[in-house]
């Protein structure tokens, strides 16, 4: 490097710092140095900073210091002034670590390119962008008839007039929304998993101070709650009257729709929106400048990841901004993208699929929905799906397919056999940097003669043909979870009749609903049941196998975890069913009778049906490999001892590993019972008296009660070395017992399967992710016992040896708002009317009330402690009532189990403890639906702190 001193006139040359002050380092580019350091803690920064001058320099940014704030989780903050200044004011460090009124250090010899760009797009203004009207569609007066016909579903265009008698076209402006709003906290755009907010008066200083090449901006899902007058504001315009989504609770709905607040610089880089769903969005203040692609056309320089396991889609994308500066200019005039300008008052709609880019050329506030309506309600169930080949396609086109797909002639090979394994790729990159092919439908690609088509019809080709759709993993990139899609179905089949060819088309690709359609017809003809009628053709309910309500009966086909995980749940369900009826247990007065079961195969196109009671083994699996698992020499060969075996090698595989293991099959096990008359209590909840629930929770405590005391299938000890054989238990399950323990067998299954559990425990909760607080999986293993032996109570028995008691019982582990039944019922009424009424009213002098009748799926019975089947129902049904907790305790008629006896001189555990043990190792999600639902807990910075706020008070009853 060369520097001239005027005086002189003699160059005079200055050291290239890099190499010396980066030493190995000097290797990597200075973007790739950038982006190691966004890895490390503030604390860990600071401290490199002071390594060397070029490592101070990287260490300073702000781009740096904005990543390193922003990966706090869950908090709100207010901007300092700099990015570095904001972070260590939130460590509390600030006056520690920094002088406010010391200069910056000065280097020369150190130049980089990387660092000057980061820097110009940190200051550059967009006041003087030329940036004409574009070439997207303007429209003034549009119909709704022209707009169906012209644009939805088929391209974008900008309508004026649509918000003229919005209040929200003269309110919704920085100065009136901060006099009104500006203590209201908002979410902020998500640079990072965490979620972070800022008030109002907070978010207009930062704006008003930065100099981010991509500043934050409000982009907030949940307006409506935290400021409901701005609904008010507004409405959705008459061109967009259907949204399909509106069927699901507010609290089921996936987001739908945004306040979006930014500066100047900020927008939204590249995407396509979730779910596939259209979207309008209406400017109330400022431009903002749009670039769209139609679908499947890749933007240049975005990378399209595509995960072969679960089909989740993840896009690298340079920031909007960058992506104008950098990207833009390289484009030929034909490779361009669609544009526009947007000026206040102006909606422009966005159609499924569409690439879009959106850069806020000024401070700019507005709205946005996304919806689902009949244009583009297929595209929706595709996208939701299971398998990974066809979302890669919705969004990348054929670039998405490897060579091997495509065949020389340039057809495409579309068979059942499209996703065998040679097309599984553990990690697929698509990548568009030099190909701009059109793909809209027009062009070619990768040389091939095969045309892209945005089509359903063509889409749906891509699907994987062998994938069990009640039997996958569920994508974490999907926009609702698996049983809010079927309920979502549900309630579309019977909410909206006229649209049912529609939703049967939308539920064939999301739930191969034809598939299973079939098999019911043929079950129904075997078992001389009439066919189902057109409303109960559809499956119903939110459960993880398809149920059908025909008739008088309910048609149950297990395919849940595929066909050893469904033998045995049948398995046991006969079993239980066969032993609750010997005893005198009234239960079996509220448990649906069992009218026929067997197991439906198809093959050659062909279902056929055998009977099975679950007594042997069905010659249909007799020669399969499950068999070996399976007790052969007892009355219920897949019954729960064989289920327990199951269970325990379930216990120790991760979740990826766990619904692979389930592996398709053309065989399933079913169950048919009768029908019960009234509703399930999930369909009531909202509309029942407080007796009403009252009376639910005593009835819940007595069928618990008689359900718990039920005997126990004997498990002797020739059966029990049979288990220890396949199960490995150890001696470590004695473990800091006294010498005289005498440990029930069937207790040994139940603590070896817990124990194994919680080894794969942290990778389960973080597989889960969002919003279990990573904070608390790190401590996860501190909080869990040694083993889990130490948390039974043990009983000194009449030979003056320990026992223990009450810990391995029947269980239902399953009782949620679905599985319960009321039927109605009248009693006389003081206020007699003669009006009829549905839900608590009046009939002939008589009230009518809803009592609880029946409890359903018996098909997760297993054994275990009785604590494990309070979680469901406090969490679920009671929803953490402590008065409804107490009605079922007192009911149930004596507690679960005292536990207070002394195990080498120490105190047994608490039962919220044991409780909350319970919760972290559950096979199914129990921790997302505490976090989910009590939002104050993430905050938490302790497991005592958990269990304390959801199970302290069972230590009232124990």
């Amino acid at each position: 490097m060369e520097v001239v001193d005027r005086d002189s006139q003699f160059p005079i040359v200055t050291r290239d710092r890099r190499p010396d002050a980066l030493g190995d380092f000097n290797l990597l580019s200075d973007e790739i140095v950038c982006s190691i350091l966004n890895l490390l803690s503030p604390r860990d920064v600071a401290r490199l900073a002071c390594a060397s001058s070029v490592m101070y320099i990287l260490c300073n940014e702000e781009p740096l210091w904005m990543n390193l704030c922003l990966s706090k989780e869950n908090r709100q903050f207010q901007y300092k002034g700099s990015w570095k200044r904001t972070t260590l004011d939130g460590l509390q460090v600030m006056s520690k670590c920094e002088d406010p009124c010391k200069k910056p250090l000065q280097f020369d010899g150190f130049n980089s390119l990387f660092l000057y760009k980061r820097l110009y797009r940190c200051y550059t203004q967009l006041d003087g962008f030329a940036f004409d009207q574009g070439n997207v569609e303007r429209k003034t007066d549009l119909s709704q008839e022209e707009f169906f016909h012209q644009y939805d579903g088929l391209k974008p265009v900008l309508v004026s007039g649509l918000a003229d008698t919005w209040a929200a076209r003269k309110t919704w402006t920085p100065e009136q929304l901060l006099e009104k709003y500006g203590d209201t906290s908002f979410r902020i755009s998500q640079r990072s998993a965490n979620k972070i907010s800022m008030k109002l008066k907070d978010y207009v200083s930062y704006i008003q101070e930065q100099h981010d090449e991509d500043p934050l901006y409000i982009f907030d899902d949940k307006f409506g709650e935290v400021a409901p007058d701005l609904l008010k504001d507004y409405s959705v315009p008459h061109l967009f009257p259907d949204d399909y989504f509106d069927v699901l609770d507010s609290d089921l709905r996936p987001p739908y729709r945004w306040l979006i607040i930014g500066p100047e610089r900020s927008g939204a880089s590249w995407h396509v929106d979730p779910a596939l769903t259209s979207a309008w969005n209406t400017l109330l203040c400022g431009r903002k400048r749009w670039a769209l692609y139609p679908p499947g056309r890749v933007p240049l320089g975005v990378t399209v990841h595509v995960n072969d396991e679960d089909g989740d889609v993840d896009i690298e994308t340079p920031s909007s901004l960058q992506w104008w500066l950098d990207f833009y200019p390289l484009l030929a005039d034909e490779d361009k993208p669609i544009e526009c300008t947007q000026l206040p008052g102006e909606t422009i709609y966005v159609p499924t699929g569409w690439w879009h880019c959106v850069l806020n050329l000024e401070t700019t506030i507005a709205v946005t929905q996304n919806y689902v309506n009949s244009k583009n309600f297929e595209y929706v169930c595709l996208d939701m799906a299971p398998g990974y080949q066809h979302k890669g396609v919705c969004r990348a086109g054929l670039l998405a397919l490897s060579e091997s797909i495509l065949e020389e002639n340039g057809k495409l090979s579309i068979d059942d056999n499209l996703s065998s394994s040679e097309l599984v790729r553990k990690e697929k990159r698509v990548k568009v940097d030099d190909e701009m092919e059109d793909l809209s439908g027009e062009g070619v690609t990768n040389g091939s003669d095969l045309e892209f088509s945005y089509d359903i019809n063509f889409l749906t080709m891509f699907l994987d043909k062998n994938i069990d759709h009640y039997n996958s993993l569920w994508s974490t990139s999907n926009c609702i979870g698996q049983r809010e899609l079927r309920d979502w179905l549900w309630k579309l089949w019977i909410g909206k009749p006229g649209l049912r060819d529609l939703i049967w088309k939308g539920a064939c690709i999301a739930l191969n609903t034809n598939k299973w359609s079939k098999c019911m017809v043929e079950l129904c003809s075997s078992h001389n049941i009439s066919l189902p009628a057109n409303e109960e053709k559809f499956p119903v309910g939110t459960g993880s196998n398809p149920v059908y309500l025909v008739g008088d009966n309910v048609v149950k086909i297990f395919v849940e975890d595929g066909l050893q995980a469904s033998l045995h749940a049948l398995g046991t369900e006969l079993e239980f069913y066969n032993l609750m009826q010997k005893s005198e247990s009234t239960l079996k007065n509220h448990v649906p009778t069992i009218l026929a079961s067997g197991i439906v195969c198809l093959e050659n196109g062909v279902y056929n049906i055998t009977p099975w009671n679950g007594k042997g083994v069905p010659d249909v699996i007799a020669n399969h490999s499950i068999v070996r698992e399976a007790f052969p020499d007892t009355e219920y060969p897949f019954g729960i001892w064989s289920k327990k075996q199951f269970e325990y090698k379930k216990a120790g595989m991760p979740l990826d590993e766990l619904v692979s293991s389930g592996g398709h099959s053309n065989t399933w096990p079913y169950i048919i019972t009768k029908r019960c008359k009234g509703k399930i209590f999930a369909e009531l909840r909202d509309e029942l008296s407080w007796d009403e629930v009252s009376d639910l929770a005593s009835f819940l405590g007595k069928q618990l009660h008689d359900l718990h005391v039920l005997p126990v299938t004997p498990l002797n000890n020739l059966s029990y070395l049979q288990i220890e054989k396949k199960l490995e238990i150890d001696n470590s399950l004695k473990e800091n017992l006294t010498e005289n323990v005498d440990i029930p067998e069937a207790s040994k299954v139940f603590f070896t399967i817990l124990n194994r559990k919680k080894k794969d425990v942290t990778n389960r909760l973080t597989k889960w992710g969002y919003p279990i607080p990573s904070t608390l999986i790190e401590k996860v293993h501190e909080y869990l016992p040694n083993n889990f032996m130490e948390l039974h109570s043990l009983f000194k028995n009449e030979n003056g040896s320990f026992e223990v008691r009450n810990c391995c019982s029947w269980i239902h582990t399953d009782i949620m708002d679905d599985n319960i039944h009321l039927e109605q019922s009248y009693i006389e009424s003081s206020n007699a009317c003669t009006v009829n009424s549905d839900i608590n009213g009046s009939s002939n002098g008589k009230k009518i009330t809803w009592r609880p009748s029946y409890i359903y799926d018996f098909s997760n019975m297993s054994l275990g402690d009785p604590i494990l089947d309070v979680i469901p129902i406090h969490l679920d049904i009671f929803r953490g009532d402590l008065q409804l907790l107490k009605k079922l305790f007192e009911s149930y008629g004596h507690p679960f189990g005292k536990r207070t006896s002394l195990v080498n001189g120490s105190i047994v555990r608490r039962i919220s403890y044991l409780a909350m043990c319970y919760c972290i190792i559950h096979e199914e999600n129990i921790l997302g639906a505490i976090f989910g639902t009590r939002k104050e807990l993430r905050t938490v910075n302790s497991w005592e702190g958990v269990e304390e706020a959801v199970w302290g008070d069972l230590n009232n009853y124990f």
